[in-house]
């Protein structure tokens, strides 16, 4: 049985998010916790939320499913909307800010 979980709109960056995502691909569920409680970034906490989001939604699914048999089958980063700023510059000019969204899809499956 597979288990989808989205974040969407999350406030940094794909490419920052996607190298603490690359250090969980393919770990067992608590394996991958223990590893995402061990990194100090700001996508590690994004990320576990939303695979304990996953995770309660295979638990809902099927109860009685152990976590313990879960896995990360599939863990895809993509880009969202980005928000644009402007900061005013010299001269009466502008610069633009762009802060970047990102989305976060993590499956989770039991078989192997």
């Amino acid at each position: 049985m597979e288990m989808k979980a989205v974040s969407r709109y999350n406030r940094i960056s794909a490419v920052k998010a996607r190298l603490v995502a690359n250090e969980i691909r393919g770990f067992s569920f608590p394996e991958a916790i223990d590893i995402l409680r061990a990194i100090p970034r700001k996508a590690s906490k994004l990320l576990m939320k939303t695979l304990y989001s996953a995770a309660a939604g295979a638990k809902y699914r099927n109860p009685e499913i152990r976590e313990n048999n879960l896995y990360i089958k599939k863990i895809v980063i993509d880009e969202g909307p980005t928000v644009k700023r402007f900061r005013p510059r010299a001269r009466g000019r502008a610069s633009r800010i762009r802060k970047r969204l990102s989305t976060i899809e993590i499956i989770l499956s039991d078989e192997n």
